[in-house]
């Protein structure tokens, strides 16, 4: 089953988010019988309309599920992608007679999707190969509460040059670095449509936003789990050199790790890329090996 054999809304673009979240919001909620016999005529039978409709009844879920991982600075239209394609894989591999809900067994592909998507762009998020643009990435949210509290959306002109001023940054930084952390990045409360409803209003239930904060904190320790076991494979220096430029919200500089290990900053770049590159294929291997991720 891949998106081709289907038809269901396509997110293209971020500009089309509001858009794409109006469109799935039409799609009925199923209930356990009606969800059970489409998933017995897909099995047995390999309907894929009866699969299609599996699949754009729980559209819903995996943009709520995606906007929980909103503060990794990632695009939120990207996540509900990848969460999307965890869907169809729950829905291709869903046995009804187990007696579970569909929701329930495809809340872990989902996740699993969009996490594996978050691993893989880590050092996307970690943008920036100056001590400023770091900088930018880890204290804009701190500086835009100090100074425009209430803000949402894009700066205005004085916020932006009093942050550029304040971090070393040009301005054309400032609104980009903006813009992809919060200011596509819609409210939960932000209205959608002209009816003034907002994208709260038409999510899941409040009993499955219970069962989401709890898996959430779960996740929050297996990663925090993941990220100690996976640092003991570096040794001393990788892990301080790691530590200090990607591991903290005031990395050090280069030359000051020079001065530190008195080797050349070009040096001390390349063991800060080879242990993050450690780093990252220990976690994911990690990952997969105790089902946290779906194999490949």
């Amino acid at each position: 089953m891949t998106t081709r054999s289907m038809k269901f809304p396509v997110l293209s673009n971020e500009g089309g988010l509001g858009l794409y979240l109006e469109q799935i919001k039409k799609f009925p909620m199923l209930d356990a019988e009606e969800e059970y016999m489409l998933a017995k005529n897909w099995k047995t039978k390999g309907n894929i309309k009866a699969a299609e409709k599996l699949v754009t009844s729980h559209l819903r879920l995996v943009a709520k599920i995606a906007m929980r991982y909103k503060g990794y600075g990632l695009p939120l239209n990207e996540m509900i992608s990848e969460g999307n394609i965890g869907l169809m894989q729950a829905v291709k591999k869903f046995e009804p007679e187990k007696g579970f809900r569909l929701a329930t067994y495809a809340m872990w592909w989902i996740k699993a999707s969009i996490q594996e998507y978050i691993l893989r762009s880590w050092s996307l998020v970690k943008i920036g190969t100056t001590t400023a643009q770091k900088k930018l990435f880890f204290n804009l949210k701190k500086l835009k509460n100090q100074i425009a509290p209430k803000a949402e959306g894009d700066l205005k002109d004085e916020h932006v040059k009093n942050i550029a001023n304040r971090l070393n940054v040009n301005e054309e930084e400032v609104v980009s670095m903006n813009r992809r952390l919060s200011g596509k990045e819609h409210s939960l409360n932000a209205p959608i449509g002209e009816d003034g409803e907002e994208w709260q209003d038409w999510l899941i239930d409040k009993e499955m936003d219970q069962e989401l904060k709890f898996s959430q904190q779960e996740e929050m320790n297996q990663r925090k789990d993941l990220l100690q076991d996976s640092v003991k494979i570096l040794n001393k220096r990788e892990k301080d050199i790691l530590y200090s430029r990607r591991l903290t919200d005031e990395p050090v500089t280069l030359e000051d790790l020079s001065k530190k290990f008195k080797i050349s900053r070009e040096r001390i770049r390349q063991i800060e890329n080879k242990a993050f590159e450690k780093l990252q294929k220990h976690m994911l291997n990690s990952a997969r090996s105790k089902n946290l991720l779906p194999a490949n």
